[in-house]
């Protein structure tokens, strides 16, 4: 659609002075918006409209003694807290949210992907099984040149500021698998480069899925939050939705 106000030339002439159009900076964070693969379900979560009552007072982490609600304050607190953190400083520590489906996991890292948008900052976001289906198919035969690579793939996962690992989950993974994540978080550790993990693994049970290796490097890179639901928040809304 073309700018009703500068005619997609960029830049407004007012009192024989030019201006750049505001249209610039919005394709600009729209085209942020498309790379960073933000899935259109979440391109509206924020860190002010997540919702608290979903996460009980009176059911507790027998690990933690926390209750739901004191976990998702944690969570929400740090995510956050990372933001912030980020905006100052790009190399800094990630975070792992840990948590059954539907507690919250992905609303709260597509949180912070957002209000990072906002601020012009690159980042990406990636389903892992997702991810590992790209990879594979590098492989097939009769791709055509110019066609994306296992090895384009892979470097934007390693380079990029802010990798966001969504459902790094309790997946049948193979020696190859767990060698491609490896290999993306072992580069993104010693370049100092942060990211986000979503899991519905427990901390405790990480490492026979990912390898004692890459579990390593994970804690090394991330601070660990769980959150804790005895409902699944999806299925709540969902019904909250039809009653309307």
């Amino acid at each position: 659609m073309t700018c009703s106000i500068c005619g997609d030339r960029g830049i407004v002439v007012k009192d024989d002075v030019a201006y750049p159009c505001g249209c610039v900076k919005q394709n600009f964070i729209n085209n942020l918006l498309k790379v960073s693969c933000i899935p259109r379900n979440f391109s509206n979560c924020t860190l002010d409209n997540f919702v608290f009552k979903y996460y009980a007072r009176d059911f507790f982490d027998p690990e933690t003694g926390l209750s739901c609600f004191e976990l998702a304050k944690h969570a929400h607190k740090a995510a956050r807290d990372f933001i912030d953190r980020f905006l100052q400083d790009d190399r800094t520590d990630g975070l792992l949210f840990s948590g059954k489906v539907g507690s919250g996991k992905t609303f709260l890292a597509c949180c912070i992907a957002n209000a990072l948008l906002k601020k012009e900052k690159t980042l990406l976001f990636t389903v892992v099984p997702d991810l590992l289906d790209q990879l594979k198919a590098t492989y097939d035969y009769g791709r055509g040149a110019g066609e994306i690579t296992e090895s384009d793939l892979l470097e934007r996962a390693r380079q990029v500021p802010l990798l966001i690992l969504d459902d790094l989950g309790a997946h049948n993974y193979t020696e190859w698998t767990r060698n491609k994540i490896y290999s993306i978080i072992n580069y993104r550790l010693n370049q100092r480069l942060p990211v986000i993990v979503t899991t519905n693994i427990k901390l405790d049970d990480i490492k026979e899925y990912l390898g004692e290796r890459t579990t390593s490097r994970l804690l090394e890179m991330c601070s660990p939050y769980r959150l804790m639901v005895d409902i699944d928040i999806r299925a709540v809304r969902r019904k909250e939705k039809d009653s309307r």
